[in-house]
């Protein structure tokens, strides 16, 4: 059997992306995802950081970390190609008293410094996503 060709279809290729999910494991500083998709076609994904931290102790396991989650995706390209997207889940550990700007600057400048297609801005307590082809 002869396999079909695919046929682009950019409205549906650039809504494909990661979904954005995300975890806070202390008492005091919490994450909550308001936009939860980070599309190929620029649209970002959005998480608010609230609250002081509590902060880490040492060998209490996740508890005082923040963490954040981008799935795995295929999107096809116009050329035809497949792309592969692989997840990424990035933590961090939490200082007593850490702001929610702080922590957010902490996820933006982690992500602008990997090598994955994404790059990130933190205003405040808000962290913003894009993805970015390369």
């Amino acid at each position: 059997m002869k396999k079909k060709a695919k046929v682009y279809n950019p409205e549906v290729e650039l809504a494909k992306g990661a979904t954005l999910d995300a975890a806070a494991y202390d008492k005091t500083q919490k994450i909550k995802v308001t936009a939860g998709k980070v599309t190929v076609g620029g649209i970002p994904g959005r998480a608010e950081i609230s609250g002081i931290a509590t902060g880490h102790i040492p060998a209490a396991g996740l508890e005082g970390t923040c963490d954040i989650w981008l799935s795995i995706f295929r999107y096809m390209r116009p050329d035809g190609t497949i792309d592969h997207v692989a997840g990424w889940n990035i933590a961090t550990l939490l200082k007593p008293g850490q702001t929610a700007a702080a922590t957010a600057k902490i996820f933006a400048d982690y992500i602008n410094a990997g090598p994955r297609p994404y790059r990130a801005t933190a205003t405040g307590g808000k962290l913003k996503i894009v993805f970015t082809i390369k």
